[in-house]
């Protein structure tokens, strides 16, 4: 937990941002020891039934989740595009057992590495609706090719 946020904290945090008219990104994603353990999944469920367990389910789409696998973030690691779609569609999955339209209609984003080398292939994924950008926004080249992959 960063910033000493917990998951607890965050089932607070993701409704009171929605209150104050603001579209909380949940980030989720699991630790390099828990991903070799076979424990992603788990990991997944407890973060996002967790921080979505006190928003209303008919408000669930307006909440917006990212996939960040921890021992990608910063790393230049990135999650395989088999990783990056079997994570992002449990994301979904999880949402979908609240509401099937919210499962529909939330927007699941890969964080992790994204640059614009992988951008592309990352970004065509059915289950990725974006990349959540890090260190490759500050680079104006780098982040203009992610823009273009995406088709913004």
């Amino acid at each position: 937990a960063d910033n000493n946020e917990t998951d607890r904290a965050l089932a607070l945090k993701v409704p009171a941002a929605m209150e104050a008219g603001l579209t909380p990104i949940l980030c989720v994603g699991e630790s390099e020891d828990e991903r070799l353990s076979g424990d992603t999944e788990r990991k997944l469920r407890h973060q996002v039934q967790e921080g979505l367990e006190k928003v209303p389910a008919e408000r669930l789409q307006e909440v917006v989740v990212a996939y960040e696998p921890i021992w990608a973030i910063g790393t230049g690691q990135v999650a395989t595009p088999e990783q990056a779609q079997e994570a992002c569609a449990f994301v979904r999955a999880l949402v979908a057992a609240r509401s099937a339209e919210a499962g529909a209609g939330i927007r699941v984003l890969y964080g992790g590495s994204m640059n614009a080398d992988n951008a592309a292939e990352l970004l065509a994924l059915p289950d990725v609706d974006g990349g959540l950008i890090g260190g490759a926004s500050l680079k104006p080249d780098t982040f203009g090719t992610i823009v273009e992959a995406a088709g913004a």
